[in-house]
């Protein structure tokens, strides 16, 4: 984190292919700042938007607007009371993953399972105590000669009376895996049966943002908690995160956020209020968010498969969000290593063996993969790309040497 925030805020030469940073998509931008205007335009808005707590559940006429949406695009039963705010997603997950892992009253110690891995970086040092995280292995399709993809391992998958919560995030940060229809309705089965809940970190998928170029359908019911934020549609320094589940974790959620925040910050949820009441972040994510970075992923492999060519090497299937999740068998060094080279020409990425919480196993296919985002602008990933592969190929020439 300090090498990506040194890279968005220092000197102008870094490429910065590595954090979460989404692009700025000029239309996406022009609707936010006509909305700021109108709050400094209308008389009082602006003024309650920065001078006024909101409660610790956050801004009621944004969650008013998000029930309704999600009432009437999916059919879901949403009231108001299903829904909180948060400081975003991140603060949402710090409060979900340790409410569900630790120790409980009765003695038990649960812990948090990830179904598949590579998983959110994000998620690492989240808990307040050690070992509340366990994962497995994913199953790999290959798809075609450089082209994979990750599927969860139900063969091997068992819920055991420890497990507290299943958490997986769709589309996945790193690598952009969509988990199926069927995958997800397969672990919501298995979270019912045990009473336990099923968290879809949504940050990067549906409803909104819907940065989802494959066939997958939106999913709640109440033993699923979804979270979505407002920082990938364009608003990531207002930090909004939302979360939709049962009442009784709402009020922990509201709780948690009076003690830690007196209450999550109005702006963000402000600005897109009329936004969402109104339906146009549904229309605004299908026509404007997802054609913009589905055109920047093709580009994106189209370029690593021509760059490449003769090398082993692996992509997975770009189905979501913004980020290439490149596999390199042969790599002769760690991932880390790869990582302090292109540093030092000036381009980052991040290194691949962070994306495994929770999982035990000495896997080497950990330190062989690296993660590239593609968000900035087409001069700066052409460029990244172009030093990215050259060290590649740099690499796993002098091995064979």
């Amino acid at each position: 984190m300090d090498d990506l925030g040194s890279a968005l805020t220092g000197p102008a030469d870094t490429l910065m292919l590595g954090g979460g940073n989404p692009a700025h998509i000029p239309k996406v931008e022009q609707y936010f700042r006509r909305s700021m205007v109108k709050l400094l335009k209308n008389k009082g808005e602006f003024e309650r938007a920065i001078g006024n707590y909101d409660s610790p559940q956050g801004n009621r006429p944004f969650i008013d607007a998000v029930a309704g949406l999600l009432r009437r695009q999916f059919g879901w039963d949403v009231r108001p009371e299903n829904i909180a705010l948060t400081n975003g997603s991140q603060s949402a997950f710090f409060i979900l993953l340790n409410i569900f892992s630790g120790l409980f009253k009765d003695g038990t110690n649960k812990k948090i399972l990830f179904p598949i891995t590579p998983e959110y970086i994000g998620y690492s040092d989240i808990g307040l105590g050690d070992d509340l995280f366990t994962a497995l292995k994913p199953e790999i399709e290959h798809i075609d000669d450089h082209i994979f993809k990750y599927h969860i391992d139900f063969g091997r998958l068992k819920i055991s009376s420890q497990i507290g919560a299943i958490c997986v995030s769709r589309p996945t940060n790193p690598t952009g895996n969509v988990l199926t229809d069927s995958e997800i309705e397969k672990l919501s089965g298995l979270a019912c049966a045990k009473d336990i809940p099923l968290i879809i970190d949504s940050a990067y998928g549906m409803p909104f943002p819907n940065m989802v170029f494959t066939e997958a359908k939106a999913f709640w019911n109440e033993h699923t908690i979804l979270c979505m934020s407002l920082s990938k549609l364009g608003l990531p320094t207002a930090r909004t995160g939302i979360v939709i589940a049962r009442p009784e974790v709402i009020n922990i959620v509201s709780q948690v956020n009076a003690v830690i925040s007196l209450a999550p910050g109005g702006l963000g949820a402000a600005l897109a209020t009329d936004l969402v009441r109104t339906g146009q972040i549904i229309t605004m994510s299908r026509d404007v968010i997802k054609p913009f970075y589905q055109k920047k992923a093709q580009r994106s492999v189209n370029m690593v498969l021509g760059l490449l060519d003769g090398v082993n090497f692996y992509i997975h299937q770009p189905q979501g969000a913004f980020f290439l999740w490149l596999w390199l068998p042969q790599l002769s060094i760690t991932n880390v290593e790869l990582y302090e080279r292109l540093k030092k020409k000036g381009v980052l990425v991040v290194s691949g063996h962070y994306f495994f919480p929770g999982l035990k196993e000495d896997w080497p296919h950990k330190y062989q993969c690296i993660r590239i985002s593609y968000a900035q602008d087409e001069r700066t990933v052409t460029a990244g790309l172009k030093i990215i592969t050259d060290e590649i190929k740099s690499t796993y020439n002098s091995a064979r040497h």
